[in-house]
């Protein structure tokens, strides 16, 4: 006989692993007990050495699927360290938290296909239960306040169990067994109906609802609900982690009306259908999207959409309003994953309804909504809403969907949030790195990062959900809510910071605040190098990359404080972890009025023209007519005498200006929309039947330095010049952003292939937000793997600014790393 201690670290909580270990011990005779405590699961065993053997092989290989067990300590006690009475049973003991806050907590999860039956099955006591869950699914890291994971320590916890649902909490062989969220209409959280009395949400109060306590009363909220999106309505909809705001997908006047009332005039929308047959209705669906539309994640899914002509006619069509995407050749979409979304989207359904808008439940650039009575005054009695449907369960955690696409076969994430949040990522393996590093990230697309070092020698960083853009108060105050709530569920105490080189960003002002105040080491990191860096460590800890390689990184964005002072955007980088040297960028530029020619892409493009003495060209005329002339009078001094004039060498403002130049887009409405919609036009032409991918215009010209130490500049006069003379030869607009693409894409190849040979690199490392352009990075990876180069693209975390605290963790860690071997 053996008796041993078990301990089991991972994701193990909040997935069933408990009732797991209980029924793996019952089915191999195994005596002991099993708890939960702050550095995840353990377990004391006895039993016959071969039986031990079987059930520590089966806690990893058979774990439950939201698991993820990633270490598996079995430690032999010595005769006097067993209570004889562990012999007789296998038993669940109370939780304790007497250890540190090492273990994983499991995102939420989505509605399982068993409760998803009972949930429709009108046999069952939770039928058209709207908080129906099990140990496989329901909510997890939006309800937890405390580790270890059990129900006083959630949201939960004011809600005592009726007998029966308390009866499957204690019954080892129930599906609900040690289910913290259990609940049934007789005990648990019920939804809630608040609704504007003839547009007009002053005369009614978020503080006396209706409230679903009974099915019946439950289900006229939801019927009630679907009728009024049915008539064009706008709902404020509690989800898992906020609120979303709902309308008719097929009724443009509700689409329109929601784009009015949210300030969101284009940027498109995301839509929500009941199962994988309409979504198929509506776009292009191959296996890994279908695997992510339908797993326990349940993203939005960036999907190609079908065309007009796919579907026109076709009794299977679903038609959605035109404003829901407008012409943009991908749809966001996502599945049910809360039982509520399936009752809504089934009564919906009923009324001739297959797709809902389900957008965040916010205005523009603000946090979304997470309080029921602070969502009711924002959203409702602000007049966004013509009603709430909310309920009593608290969110402790801000949590916007997440969002994938996938790009060559592989996952790419888009916004890193529910569902994957915070599930920490791998970091090189280094020494004489500090216990935490705290990464506060950028400004734009923002999450934070903190580390761990692991006593096995292993180290793991914890990057935030998607915060937003930290630019005003109310966001900076969402990052500080999420930079403390990891601190304080993992026990991390930062030893050292991190942040942007930006001396403006409100978080790198939080950051040397804190350097100062706690005399704690603090390390500034370039932008464009963070992006690249995120690329490397991921490489390096899936085995692609070596340690101390370099990497070329083709660093393509809107935006970044560069070390000369000029913003940066166009970068091409020899980089390891630790440092990096620019090899090449883009010929600068002045920005005239700053943000304003980020807006407005024809200051931008005219700024452009300027600087390469083609203002005059014939092909130019149609961009100097759409400007006034006083508009031209003042851009043209701003550039001259440098008045709030910054240079950029920026890939986006140079994809922002040929989407003027060429009559494509001329103002952002939202970030990136002009290089948005001029990636639109190249889609289009390429799927013309007279499409190619020859490629007719010039690419970048290259400026080579006299020193051999100095980087290159890339002018890309000849390649805008060429964009001017297909105007003028008449040639149609989305023929030449396709051109333009082409262009862009082999002559970044031919540089980049230059570098590599003169440093002897064989790998390139692809990041930043202009990657966000499908098509660019398909063309661009081709042909630099078509030149015998190594490709790398992050897929732990998105190619944008979504990306930058990770990476930024990276380089600190490195830095102190060899600061310490000194």
């Amino acid at each position: 006989m053996r008796h041993v201690h078990i301990h089991v670290t991972g994701i193990v909580q909040g997935v069933g692993m408990r009732p797991f270990v209980y029924r793996e011990a019952m089915a191999h005779g195994i005596c002991g007990w099993v708890l939960n405590a702050g550095d995840g699961v353990h377990i004391e065993a006895h039993a016959l050495a071969d039986a031990l053997d079987a059930f520590v092989d089966a806690l990893s290989e058979h774990a439950p699927a939201a698991a993820r067990v990633e270490h598996v300590e079995v430690v032999d006690l010595a005769a006097n360290g067993w209570d004889a009475d562990d012999e007789r049973a296998f038993r669940i003991v109370a939780s304790q938290d007497q250890t540190v806050h090492t273990t994983l907590i499991s995102p939420d999860i989505a509605t399982c296909d068993d409760c998803l039956r009972e949930l429709f099955d009108p046999t069952d006591r939770r039928y058209h239960y709207p908080f129906i869950n099990c140990t496989n699914c329901g909510p997890r890291f939006t309800i937890i306040r405390s580790l270890p994971y059990d129900r006083a320590a959630t949201s939960m916890d004011c809600f005592p169990m009726c007998p029966e649902c308390a009866a499957e909490y204690a019954d080892p062989l129930d599906r609900r067994f040690h289910a913290q969220p259990d609940a049934c209409f007789d005990c648990g959280p019920h939804i809630t109906w608040s609704e504007a009395v003839n547009g007009n949400a002053c005369g009614n109060s978020s503080a006396t609802p209706a409230v679903g306590t009974t099915r019946e009363a439950s289900d006229a909220i939801i019927e009630r609900c679907v009728e009024l999106l049915a008539d064009g309505g706008i709902v404020a909809i509690k989800g898992l982690g906020g609120f979303h705001l709902a309308c008719d997908a097929s009724n443009e006047q509700a689409v329109a009306e929601l784009r009015r009332r949210k300030r969101r005039s284009n940027k498109p929308l995301a839509v929500m259908v009941r199962d994988l047959a309409d979504v198929e209705r509506l776009c292009h669906v191959n296996d890994i999207e279908r695997g992510l539309l339908a797993g326990s994640i349940r993203p939005i899914v960036l999907l190609r959409r079908r065309a007009a002509c796919e579907s026109g006619g076709s009794p299977d069509a679903l038609a959605l309003a035109h404003s829901v995407a407008h012409d943009l050749p991908e749809l966001g979409v996502m599945l049910p994953y809360t039982p509520l979304q399936h009752l809504l989207l089934a009564a919906a359904e009923t009324r001739g309804m297959h797709a809902l808008v389900m957008t965040s439940g916010n205005l523009s650039e603000e946090p979304i909504e997470t309080d029921d009575d602070l969502a009711w005054e924002r959203l409702v009695a602000a007049g966004i809403a013509d009603a709430l449907l909310g309920n009593d369960r608290a969110i402790l955690s801000r949590y916007d969907d997440s969002l994938v696409r996938v790009v060559d076969g592989a996952v790419m994430p888009v916004r890193r949030a529910r569902g994957y949040a915070p599930q920490p990522l791998p970091l090189p393996a280094l020494d004489g790195t500090p216990s935490c590093v705290l990464a506060c990230g950028p400004q734009q697309k923002a999450t934070i990062a903190l580390t761990r070092e692991g006593t096995n020698g292993e180290t793991t960083c914890f990057v935030s959900q998607h915060i937003g853009d930290v630019e005003n108060g109310e966001t900076f105050d969402a990052w500080n809510a999420a930079r403390t709530r990891l601190e304080d569920l993992f026990d991390l105490a930062p030893a050292a910071l991190a942040c942007d080189v930006h001396p403006s960003y409100l978080s790198g002002q939080w950051a040397r605040e804190q350097a100062r105040e706690h005399n704690l080491p603090l390390i500034e990191v370039q932008h464009h190098h963070a992006h690249i860096a995120s690329v490397m460590a991921e490489a390096i800890v899936t085995g692609q990359l070596a340690p101390e390689a370099r990497v070329l990184g083709i660093a393509f964005d809107g935006t970044g404080a560069g070390t000369d002072g000029t913003i940066w955007g166009g970068e091409f980088l020899v980089a390891g972890l630790a440092d990096f040297e620019r090899a090449a960028h883009l010929r600068t530029w002045a920005l005239p009025g700053g943000v304003a020619s980020v807006r407005d892409a024809r200051r931008n493009a005219f700024a452009l023209l300027s600087e390469l003495g083609l203002l005059e060209h014939p092909g130019a005329a149609r961009l100097l007519d759409s400007l006034d002339e006083q508009t031209r009078r003042v851009t043209a001094t701003m550039i001259e005498r440098g008045i709030n004039s910054p240079r950029t060498s920026s890939m986006g403002r140079l994809f922002d200006a040929a989407a003027a130049i060429l009559g494509i887009c001329d103002k952002a409405t939202y970030e990136g929309e002009p290089a948005i919609e001029l990636e639109a036009a190249a889609w289009r032409a390429l799927s013309s039947e007279s499409a190619c991918l020859t490629g007719n215009i010039a690419g970048f010209s290259v400026t080579e330095s006299s020193r051999p130490d100095a980087h290159h500049v890339l002018n890309s006069r000849s390649l805008i010049e060429a964009l001017l003379e297909g105007i003028r030869a008449g040639a149609a607009a989305y023929r030449l952003a396709l051109d333009f693409h082409i262009a862009i894409a082999r002559s970044s190849a031919r540089i980049a292939r230059e570098i590599c040979a003169r440093e002897s690199i064989d790998t390139v490392a692809l990041s930043g937000g202009v990657f966000m352009n499908r098509l660019l990075l398909q063309l661009l990876t081709h042909e630099l793997k078509d030149a015998g180069l190594a490709v790398l693209v992050p897929h732990s975390v998105p190619v944008n600014d979504g990306c930058i605290a990770y990476g930024q963790a990276a380089i600190a860690r490195a830095r102190l790393a060899q600061t310490a071997s000194r």
